[in-house]
């Protein structure tokens, strides 16, 4: 595997792959953000490490493709499906949206088995989904809807735009080392972004700190980073 495989824009563009497949598919937030953090935060970053002990067991891993990280992605969603839906994606299903999308490279329904297991190979069959930023932040706007009508105004789309833009940032992945504080962050850039500021009466600092634990001043900084991801490094915050 060359080194151009974990270049930023290598990544970014395997990223906007897999987005762009699970809204086509329109596959619900919790099925993509933990496809997301499957792939994403567990699986890719795996992949050198696999590279530099000379891994073989897979011709998906030697050589590697962009096609290859494609069908990784996919197969990413289709996990996540597994757990999440009560009604997933059939093999047949899949492999005809593969074949649609993936330009390099046609799989057969084998090939999308075995990548399968290479992929639970590579995350050791390890595939919880309770300690991701989403679950995390979905349970936070909750909390906050029900002590304070301003987090009616909160925006949860703008919370999932956020955290699109973060995945597509090599310089921001970082960032998902810490869920919790992640999430925290989004919710709070998010109330900055979409609630008027004539509504700002709520101390939703002091709050996220209280109810997630999380140190302030680093979701301060974390909210200064995602702001200005949005709207550019001139931006004083």
């Amino acid at each position: 595997m060359g080194n151009e495989w974990f270049s930023g824009s290598a990544r970014s563009r395997v990223l906007a792959f897999l987005i762009q497949f699970a809204d086509r598919l329109e596959v619900t937030p919790i099925v993509k953000y933990t496809s997301l953090s499957l792939f994403a935060d567990r699986f890719y970053p795996s992949l050198p490490r696999l590279m530099q002990l000379k891994y073989t067991g897979s011709w998906l891993l030697q050589p590697m493709r962009e096609s290859h990280l494609q069908l990784f992605a996919l197969i990413s969603i289709w996990i996540s499906s597994k757990m999440h839906d009560s009604c997933t994606l059939s093999l047949k299903s899949l492999k005809s949206l593969g074949d649609a999308i993936i330009n390099e490279q046609h799989f057969t329904t084998r090939d999308i088995l075995e990548a399968e297991v290479v992929f639970m190979q590579v995350l050791n069959f390890e595939i919880g989904a309770s300690n991701i930023p989403f679950v995390i932040l979905q349970e936070l706007l909750i909390q906050f809807k029900g002590i304070s009508k301003v987090g009616e105004l909160v925006n949860f789309e703008a919370c999932l735009d956020i955290m699109d833009l973060l995945y597509e940032k090599e310089e921001t992945t970082i960032l998902y080392s810490s869920p919790c504080s992640l999430a925290a962050s989004i919710l709070v850039a998010s109330y900055v972004i979409t609630v008027p500021r004539q509504k700002w009466e709520f101390p939703v600092l002091p709050w996220v700190k209280f109810v997630t634990s999380c140190n302030d001043e680093d979701i301060v900084e974390i909210v200064g980073d995602i702001l200005k991801h949005i709207f550019g490094s001139s931006l004083d915050v």
